[in-house]
């Protein structure tokens, strides 16, 4: 690594080559003026773009290309979006994202042989990019820079002949996505596609393990060079995710040396960027366990695992060829799509399993006689609240992507090889531990009425306070390993699923069902009020797949028990059981391998998804009194990381209040 290049980006000073073009800000007029279309709009955008960008070369740098021009303009006017959205349905911004590309092939043959079946607008994105490129070539000449200078001689016009030409070709594509206007735009199967030009220069000599790690790492850094720049919730929250491991379309083990030098890079830069997502199955070795969790050590709340032998079954349920559910890699979060050919949008809507329960508390409960007629009510929620989310998305539309439509087998503009839409399931804990509250204290042992019960949940327990430690403290919670809340979020997602299954959608795919929660843990939480858990109002729900933040818990090995109950193959949207482990837990000798150990348990019963963080509360604390002192301090929020002191309150202190394991 360059210390050099690396202190000048952590302390952002490559920020003062940016520049802001106040006169482009309406360029949305221009093009409604013009009647332009789409396409041309974007392409017009992007030529303009390009050429505004300014080559900038930072000291000790090897891998090119950061942004100069600081804002993107709409193509759009407001005007002209709310009649778009009057016809179409716009998922976020509207612009393409969440999607993987086909690097492989591009970085393998070029942008030249690539424009030759491109449209004319893809033809003019390439131009542009080959003629910035162009000019970042004639800066490293410039400034004696010959070996950037001989590789920008060949890519991105014709495909990379080695680890360095390839890297920088990447870097280039990757750019280029984000200058579009497109976002989330993902990394893929990186040592899967550029692992044999790493190979073959090793062969050759050209690298030891240690200088391909120093290039790697500049790699890496220039990840985080723009990431401020990048649309999301939050800062970090920018879809830069890196997969890593797993089987290859013939069901061989893909995990080499450049996977294990990106965990080792990950870990020595201590940067939100990118993301490390480490595929494993039940045939991988303890040791690549223990290099995930080394670098979990490291506090960056990656790598994050999902577990192939549940993956690529749910997928191939759904009806994803086998080869193509073999190389699936994760969308920004952790939804799982798949490269070069998907258009699959994984997060297109999110289902409150809490916000079900108290609609049938205050609608079903007191004409329930058994709780098995309650349960038939709640399913009945979860029923209408599907059709209604399937209901409500028709004729979805994209911004046409001129350049990612090059990048893509067969074209993006109108979908893909797989078009299926993922919908989130939020707060599964808070749910099923209420579930069991009804169950255990209403119907079977008869400890309040349903109308005590109902009276204290909308009173936020001012009433009947005398039941609220029941409930929070006594109650059977998702994650001790107790058959009852098990089993009721066993039977909520399969309420779930099934709700989901025969579904089509606008672009003929399907629906799938999913654990992760995204931003909803704190969205759907506002939604309603108490709930009967013992959940206070404002009180969050726990994030994605976890136990409920004020939840007793036994321990982390009773947490995996429980949540590798459900069959994820008919839930397989993604969603990871999240866990934070105490900091302090990795300083004895033995603790990497209690940590991969258990992760390497979670998988081999089942799980389907996981994420581990490592929390200092005291220095996460002290950061939020003095943040000056720790702007380097990563926290994994959902399914993503981000600096901690950069973060809003409300995250900040959700991330304070989760539930903390040891081993």
């Amino acid at each position: 690594m360059s210390k050099v290049l690396y202190d000048y980006i952590v302390s952002k000073k490559h920020h003062q080559f940016r520049k802001d073009y106040p006169q482009y800000d309406r360029l949305c007029d221009d093009f409604k003026k013009n009647k332009y279309s789409p396409k041309e709009r974007m392409t017009k955008r992007f030529e303009l773009l390009a050429g505004l960008e300014e080559p900038v070369l930072l000291p000790d740098e090897k891998i090119a290309f950061m942004r100069t021009v600081k804002n993107i303009p709409d193509c759009f006017t407001e005007e002209e979006w709310a009649e778009i959205k009057s016809e179409h349905y716009i998922h976020e911004l509207g612009y393409m994202s969440n999607l993987s590309p086909n690097y492989e092939d591009v970085i393998k043959c070029g942008l030249l042989e690539r424009r030759k079946n491109a449209d004319e607008y893809g033809q003019r994105v390439i131009d542009a990019i080959i003629d910035l490129s162009d000019r970042y070539k004639a800066e490293a000449e410039k400034q004696g820079k010959t070996e950037l200078a001989k590789v920008l001689e060949r890519v991105p016009r014709y495909g990379a002949t080695s680890f360095y030409e390839a890297l920088q070709f990447f870097r280039i594509i990757h750019f280029s996505l984000w200058l579009e206007g497109n976002y989330h735009n993902t990394v893929g199967r990186f040592d899967k596609y550029m692992y044999p030009y790493l190979k073959a220069d090793m062969e050759k000599g050209l690298y030891t393990k240690e200088t391909a790690l120093e290039l790697l790492e500049d790699f890496f850094i220039s990840f985080n060079k723009d990431s401020d720049l990048y649309p999301g919730v939050q800062q970090g929250d920018n879809g830069q995710s890196m997969v890593l491991g797993g089987v290859d379309e013939n069901g061989c083990e893909v995990f080499n040396t450049l996977s294990e030098l990106c965990l080792v890079a990950s870990g020595n830069l201590l940067m939100i960027d990118p993301k490390i997502n480490l595929r494993v199955n039940k045939n991988t070795p303890i040791e690549v366990y223990e290099l995930g969790s080394k670098l979990t050590k490291a506090g960056l709340g990656f790598p994050q695992y999902s577990n192939d032998d549940v993956v690529i079954d749910g997928l191939t349920r759904l009806g994803y060829d086998l080869s193509d559910a073999r190389n699936y890699v994760t969308a920004a979060c952790w939804e799982f799509i798949i490269p070069k050919c998907g258009a699959d949008v994984a997060n297109i809507a999110a289902l409150s399993f809490p916000k079900v329960i108290d609609s049938c508390l205050h609608n079903s409960l007191e004409k329930s006689e058994t709780f098995d007629d309650f349960m038939m009510s709640v399913k009945s929620e979860i029923q209408s609240e599907c059709d209604q989310i399937a209901d409500g998305i028709k004729d979805l539309w994209f911004v046409p992507s001129p350049f990612m439509n090059v990048m893509f087998d067969g074209g993006i503009y109108d979908g893909g090889k797989y078009n299926n839409f993922g919908v989130h399931g939020t707060g599964i804990a808070t749910a099923a531990d209420s579930l069991a509250v009804i169950k255990k204290y209403v119907y079977d042992e008869h400890k309040f009425s349903k109308q005590e019960l109902i009276e204290a949940v909308d009173s936020d327990f001012e009433k009947h306070s005398e039941i609220l430690p029941i409930l929070r403290n006594e109650a059977p919670k998702l994650g001790n390993n107790e058959d009852l809340p098990d089993g009721l979020a066993t039977e909520l997602l399969k309420a779930f699923s099934d709700s989901l299954e025969e579904k089509v959608n606008c672009r003929g795919g399907k629906f799938r069902a999913g654990t992760g929660s995204a931003m909803f843990y704190l969205w759907h939480a506002n939604e309603i009020g108490a709930s009967p858990d013992g959940r206070r109002k404002g009180e969050p729900f726990g994030t994605n797949f976890s136990a409920s933040l004020f939840a007793k818990i036994n321990g982390p090995i009773s947490v995996i028990k429980s949540f590798t109950k459900p069959d994820f193959s008919r839930a397989i949207n993604g969603g990871p059981l999240t866990m934070e482990f105490a900091s302090s837990m990795f300083e004895g000798e033995d603790a990497i391998k209690k940590v991969a150990t258990l992760v390497k348990a979670y998988v081999d019963m089942g799980g389907h998804q996981m994420q581990l963080n490592a929390v200092n509360s005291k220095l996460l604390k002290d950061a939020q009194l003095h943040p000056e002192n720790h702007k380097q301090l990563v926290v994994r929020i959902w399914g993503w990381s981000a600096y901690f002191v950069e973060l809003d309150k409300e995250y900040q202190d959700h991330v304070l209040r989760r539930q903390q394991y040891v081993v």
